[in-house]
């Protein structure tokens, strides 16, 4: 347990990137869509709370890709940097998702910042109650980072002929099953017939976060620095 409290400090050693860069951007973000809001005037529904999303996502990629070399070279085991930097994205996420959520009911109180602007609010994703909305937004946060996570694990093991193939396998499965459905006219064979509900959304999304957790822990077993 030392060690992943450690794991996690020497992450914090550069505190601007995971506690204050993904707020900042989203602030900026949303003061301009605010200024937009209020010159066009109506309703204004935003894709902005995406940014701190991707900012999960890049943290990721630098806990694994840009910091891990100076970890290891500090003693820390490839298991314990892997579990303390989980552990450390795990509590991101579930400060930042509550953040989110209480930023949702201030937007929901004041009619959208009185210009009905809907930033922290998104349609069908995280549109219900606050807890719900935490809940969605830290399994969301979580998966990101992990993701990104797998990018950095990646180029470490393979270098960048990996991380290409890895990218480029990833568009090439998506390509083919974007074609093979489009030729028969199955959209709702390729699963589009079900819509899950938020919470179910949250539970596919919280499985597949620990499936990439658990690949990602396999993978970072042999990765080389």
């Amino acid at each position: 347990m030392t060690a992943w409290i450690n794991v996690g400090r020497y992450h914090l050693v550069d505190p601007i990137a995971y506690l204050v860069a993904p707020w900042a951007i989203l602030a900026f973000v949303f003061l301009i869509n605010l200024v937009i809001t209020e010159a066009e005037g109506g309703p204004n529904p935003t894709k902005a709370l995406a940014v701190i999303y991707l900012c999960f996502f890049g943290l990721g990629i630098l806990s694994a890709g840009g910091s891990l070399p100076f970890g290891l070279a500090l003693g820390a085991s490839r298991r314990s940097y892997y579990t303390g930097t989980l552990l450390l994205a795990v509590a991101l996420a579930a400060a930042d998702g509550l953040g989110l959520a209480l930023l949702q009911v201030a937007e929901r109180g004041t009619h959208g910042w009185g210009l009905a602007l809907h930033v922290f609010q998104v349609s069908y994703i995280l549109a219900g109650p606050w807890y719900l909305t935490w809940l969605t937004s830290f399994v969301g946060l979580t998966l990101l980072f992990v993701y990104g996570m797998w990018y950095g694990i990646i180029y470490r093991r393979w270098n960048r002929f990996g991380l290409v193939a890895f990218i480029v396998g990833q568009v090439a499965v998506i390509r083919v099953w974007i074609v093979i459905v489009d030729r028969g006219h199955n959209w709702g064979g390729a699963g589009f017939s079900f819509t899950p509900s938020p919470m179910g959304l949250t539970a596919v999304l919280a499985a597949l976060a620990v499936v990439l957790l658990i690949g990602g822990f396999a993978l970072m077993r042999r990765v080389s620095v």
